[in-house]
């Protein structure tokens, strides 16, 4: 429930900002122009809100909702998701956004997204600024890569270390890397300390490397206990620390990636057991195991608790691994941060098109997959990456060309600016009502994921 909690918290401060800031892009604007705001809200507030103050310079209510999905600045004298029609019935007010010149409008429509693609270059400069970067080159990762069935029908091994492809070297072992694996020629590895390439098709499915299991690739992680933990399956079994299993459930193990793909496997069959005699069956395993500086297997049964857990674990490689650190200073963060950003953007794009799959579908995800990608300990670090990330997320999509958000009203403001004729109010009202329709239709598809993900249908 703590876990929960903290990620939470983290996910609304992070989207309070967002929104703040987004809404706020759209306010200077309008107040740039003259054009009045009759309302700014955080978070929606349909029947009430939790407080309200008005301004008596401006007119402008200022408030916080309940309902915790964004928020919003309603303008004077235009179509948006309030469906103000009414208002748009009466005589155009020199106030009113109606009544600016089109490239004034499409400032203050492009007003968040350009506050939230700033904004997100900002902090990814400050971040480099403040704490630099710290990484692990794939290159230094010396106990090299796990590969599945299909990467190993190319020509991986087991063990191999990536180097880079034809593009260039790898930096880390992260999203980047497999968007340059799927689309290289050659890649580059070194393999029992000799370098040498293989061939690659330049077509890979990006989706499906992620989504197959086990993935196209892991940091290979090895068999041997680090600790155990007393009074627990493991323990009862006769592990220790420094053991290395060698078999588990009458399969072979070389590594920890195989032993979590069979608990995986056996997960699988769990879940498909309709009896408690069934289950029972499969909780009681087998695992064999030799221990530190001996060559005699020994087998055991085990108990496995009903979460396939044991009460052991195994060495984790990565704090062995040299790690590279790069400063910034303050100057130095500011194209450092933009080129990172410009980086994290162009994947995001790029990803897109996998959305129109049907498994692409399935791993669209909603605020519980966005808030599950926060630390489960408050760390400001992470915090401002993944609050960088979501404002790029956030500019992105909100640039979309969907009316009811900022990219559809731009677009039938270029329209207006090209061919000199602006949209009937009826057109923008259905419009904005389809574009309300799509939206909420897809935050559903977005949330039920989720939830059929958390039971274990996706």
């Amino acid at each position: 429930m703590e876990i929960f909690l903290i990620k939470l918290l983290q996910f609304m401060l992070a989207i309070s900002i967002l929104v703040l800031l987004h809404e706020g892009g759209h306010f200077f604007f309008a107040r740039l122009f003259g054009v009045r705001v009759e309302k700014f809200y955080l978070f929606f507030d349909p029947w009430f809100h939790l407080f309200e103050f008005k301004s008596k310079k401006s007119g402008t209510a200022y408030g916080m909702g309940w309902l915790p999905f964004g928020g919003y600045c309603k303008i004077s004298g235009m179509i948006d998701e309030s469906f103000d029609t009414e208002q748009m019935a009466q005589p155009v007010q020199p106030w009113e956004f109606r009544a600016k010149p089109a490239w004034q409008r499409l400032l203050i429509m492009l007003g968040g997204v350009l506050v939230n693609f700033f904004l997100a270059l900002f902090i990814y400069s400050m971040v480099l600024f403040h704490w630099g970067d710290t990484y692990v080159k794939v290159k230094d990762m010396t106990g090299g890569m796990k590969f599945n069935t299909e990467a190993k029908a190319l020509g991986f091994e087991d063990g191999d270390i990536l180097l880079g492809t034809e593009k260039g070297e790898f930096k880390t072992f992260d999203a980047d890397m497999f968007r340059d694996l799927a689309t290289a020629q050659r890649v580059d590895l070194m393999r029992q300390g000799k370098k040498m390439s293989l061939a690659l098709p330049g077509n890979l499915d990006l989706l499906s490397m992620f989504k197959s299991s086990p993935p196209f690739a892991m940091i290979l992680i090895p068999n041997v206990i680090d600790s155990v933990m007393p009074n627990t399956p493991a323990a009862k079994a006769g592990l220790q620390a420094g053991d290395k299993i060698v078999a588990f459930a009458g399969k072979p193990i070389a590594s920890q990636n195989d032993f979590n793909y069979e608990k995986a496997r056996m997960g699988d069959i769990l879940a498909a057991a309709t009896t408690k005699a069934d289950s029972t069956k499969v909780l009681n395993t087998s695992i064999s195991f030799v221990h530190q500086g001996d060559s005699v297997v020994n087998t055991a049964q085990v108990q496995l608790a009903a979460d396939l857990t044991m009460g052991m674990a195994f060495n984790n490689p990565m704090p062995n691994y040299k790690q590279t650190h790069v400063e910034y200073g303050f100057f130095e963060s500011f194209p450092a941060g933009a080129a990172y950003g410009m980086k994290v953007l162009k994947g995001y794009v790029g990803d897109m098109k996998y959305l129109f799959s049907a498994d692409g579908a399935k791993s669209l995800g909603g605020f519980g997959a966005i808030g599950s990608l926060f630390p489960a300990t408050w760390d400001w670090h992470m915090f401002w990456l993944m609050t960088a990330f979501l404002s790029i997320v956030l500019a992105f999509m909100n640039i979309l060309p969907i009316p009811v958000l900022d990219g559809g009203h731009v677009l039938f403001l270029l329209y207006e600016m090209i061919t000199r004729r602006t949209p009937s109010e009826k057109f923008m009202v259905r419009a904005e009502y389809i574009g309300l329709a799509l939206l909420i239709g897809l935050m559903v598809l977005a949330n039920l994921n989720d939830v059929l993900r958390a039971i274990g249908y996706l």
